[in-house]
């Protein structure tokens, strides 16, 4: 429960509406489970998330910071503490491109928008990877049509390094601007960033994502569409998009495939309460109706347990664990 003193506090840097109390978490994760939220707050600016932050470390409280939540399983017993987004409203896909274009005061760009500026896409932390390739796309611009399936957020993707279909954020990437620890804002190169195979710096320094310049290159706009349209089919059929999921719920085993490793451990299709591993690709785990967090998370555990005993090989889940189960 937020201290009445606190949430007065936010209030004063939040305007109304932009702190959601006791917020079910189902309505913000892919997976479509998860109890409430102490307070859930949706910051527009940079300097809404600077003040926010710098107030709730300042009070001790605990603060999740939250993008679409695409790669989470929040506890069915919710989140103590508050969760902070700058994500589009739920379930929005795209953003708008901002007014103007990607001039003036750099912290005066909003955190979901997008904008184009020469053979560049700056992209807010909260707008979408889809938003940020249709952009591209749509001014000619390749590079990022890897991203325009890929359910996340900028923010989350350069957290985790997202990638598909032989591309990834860290091929695009050539600037990140960052609010830091003690409230200053850096902007680090793609090179300072330090990808990696799911992995970047923000897993390992405590900073937030505000905004990422992205590097493309020109091309031919009809081609650019055709592969995007040719992504998202491959991602329809072999990919289980009916039911809620986190995606790719296992990193990839050097020199191996999760899917085909859990598939040869006989578990295609195998359930606990209304979680199942997709039988459509075994690599997901899906919410088939009605699954909580707990048989979830007892799913991946025991698909863990199971492929271990069959090959001698730990599969290591992408998937973030939070909160109270």
């Amino acid at each position: 429960m937020i201290q009445r003193a606190l949430q007065e506090e936010m209030e004063r840097i939040l305007p109304e509406g932009q702190i959601l109390y006791n917020e079910p978490m189902d309505r913000h994760c892919s997976f479509r489970t998860g109890g409430p939220a102490d307070a859930m707050a949706v910051v527009k600016t940079e300097d809404e998330m600077a003040s926010l932050l710098q107030l709730l470390r300042d009070s001790g409280e605990s603060c999740f910071l939250l993008g679409r939540g695409t790669n989470l399983l929040i506890g069915d017993g919710g989140y103590r503490g508050v969760i902070v987004t700058a994500a589009a409203a739920p379930r929005t896909e795209n953003a708008k491109e901002v007014p103007g274009g990607c001039g003036g005061d750099p912290a005066g760009f909003p955190l979901d928008g997008v904008c184009v500026e020469g053979n560049s896409i700056i992209a807010g932390a909260g707008a979408t990877l889809k938003a940020a390739a249709m952009a591209a796309m749509e001014h000619g611009l390749t590079g990022l049509e890897f991203a325009a399936g890929i359910p996340g957020t900028v923010g989350g993707g350069l957290v985790m390094n997202a990638g598909a279909y032989g591309g990834e954020i860290r091929m695009v990437t050539s600037l990140v601007r960052l609010l830091m620890p003690d409230g200053s804002v850096q902007e680090l190169t793609g090179e300072e960033m330090e990808f990696g195979y799911r992995t970047s710096i923000l897993r390992h320094v405590d900073a937030a994502a505000l905004r990422a310049q992205f590097e493309l290159a020109p091309g031919d706009p009809e081609k650019i569409r055709a592969r995007v349209l040719e992504l998202s089919e491959q991602r329809r059929a072999k990919q289980p998009l009916e039911f809620p999921s986190a995606g790719s719920t296992f990193k990839r085993p050097e020199g191996y495939f999760a899917g085909k490793l859990i598939m040869d451990a006989g578990l295609a299709g195998y359930s606990v309460g209304g979680a199942q591993v997709s039988e459509k690709h075994c690599g997901f785990v899906i919410n088939r109706g009605g699954a909580t967090s707990a048989q979830i998370r007892t799913l991946i555990r025991n698909v863990q347990d199971k492929v271990f005993e069959d090959s001698g090989i730990r599969l290591e889940r992408e998937v973030i664990f939070l909160g109270e189960f």
